[in-house]
């Protein structure tokens, strides 16, 4: 799947959003996205990296201690 097939999901996904809100309006719309995205991303990253946090964290550009919180922000670590 191309940056572009990914891109055309993630927009689909927020039309739907807006169309099933039948006019109310959104709040913190952003900060869902992010919750909504980010852990099935870290899943898939952990998974391909073989729960390697340091491969992991160099492939999504992040320090592994902020993967690291962000596995245990989403439960993703016990």
């Amino acid at each position: 799947m191309s940056k572009k097939n990914i891109e055309d999901c993630v927009r689909s996904s927020l039309e739907g959003y807006f169309k099933d809100l039948r006019g109310t309006e959104p709040a913190g719309i952003y900060d869902m996205m992010v919750q909504v995205f980010e852990k099935p991303m870290l899943e898939v990253v952990m998974q391909q990296a073989d729960q390697n946090q340091s491969r992991a964290a160099q492939w999504l550009g992040l320090n592994r201690n902020t993967l690291r919180k962000k596995l245990l922000d989403h439960k993703l670590l016990s």
